[in-house]
């Protein structure tokens, strides 16, 4: 592909964010989608004063929220949609602790308001970096870039067209804490991918909440990978995740017509393969 290739590295939503830029564009593209990312992790942040621990104080306090930073609202718009599209598998109110979930919760999407029968905070660690990487690659497409990667860590990819040498991007998914041994390999073009795992060094960082299955009441515990191949970045994060915490009956339904694009690994079985190939 003619024109030039650009990266730019940086820490945002508590991982490594990298930004890749090939092709045609704007210089200031990659300035541009980082300042995207890093609007989304300044409203969506938990760990300092944002809109979003705004909003959670109000809730704790059995207040209703008004949500009037867009791009809290557009997160909880898309965490209100993520749980009605895996019948409430993902859940940014879940909490152990607490006895939390969705259901709790009042989203008046017209008055851009919400509320809680019980108090509660929201989470949006399992959304965040997709709604990041979407920002990001909407303001690459703005300015005219035809052909890009972005991640967040190592789990959360997005391509703008196709690879700068033609064709579709490949990426190799590995057994989290077995790098050599291969899960799948897929192939991307305008698209993300999401990778949710219940075991690896990801699973162990402080900040990290538990996976949880919300009707259950707990943490899932099986080692276990999901991945998910989306139209867009913040829906990769919410199937992968609703796929690492669903049941087989709930897992067949959202496998359902994705074959080739949203896969489970049960990570007992995959380790055991990778012991008899040795």
């Amino acid at each position: 592909m003619a024109g030039s290739a650009d990266i730019m590295r940086f820490a945002a939503m508590g991982t490594r964010v990298e930004l890749h830029r090939f092709g045609d564009g704007a210089d200031a593209a990659l300035a541009a989608a980082r300042r995207a990312i890093e609007a989304v992790d300044d409203a969506l942040t938990i760990h300092r004063p944002s809109p979003a621990t705004a909003m959670n104080e109000a809730l704790l306090a059995g207040r209703t929220a008004a949500l009037e930073d867009e791009l809290l609202f557009r997160a909880v718009e898309a965490a209100a949609d993520g749980h009605a599209a895996t019948e409430g598998l993902f859940d940014v109110a879940a909490d152990l602790r607490t006895g939390t979930d969705w259901s709790m919760v009042t989203f008046d999407h017209a008055a851009r308001r919400i509320a809680a029968e019980r108090p509660i905070a929201l989470d949006f660690g399992g959304l965040g970096k997709g709604f990041a990487l979407d920002r990001a690659s909407a303001a690459l497409r703005e300015a005219g870039v035809g052909s890009a990667l972005l991640t967040a860590g190592e789990s959360s990819i997005a391509v703008i067209g196709e690879h700068p040498l033609g064709g579709l991007w490949p990426f190799s998914i590995p057994h989290p804490e077995q790098p050599d041994v291969e899960l799948l390999a897929v192939e991307l073009c305008d698209q993300a991918l999401s990778i949710s795992a219940t075991i690896g060094a990801g699973t162990r960082a402080p900040e990290r909440a538990a996976i949880v299955h919300s009707r259950l009441g707990a943490a899932v515990t099986l080692p276990a990978c999901a991945v998910s191949v989306e139209p867009n970045a913040t829906l990769a994060e919410i199937m992968s995740t609703a796929l690492l915490v669903a049941d087989q009956q709930a897992a067949a339904r959202l496998l359902r017509d994705r074959v080739g694009r949203r896969f489970r690994f049960d990570l007992r079985l995959a380790t055991e393969h990778s012991r008899k190939c040795a």
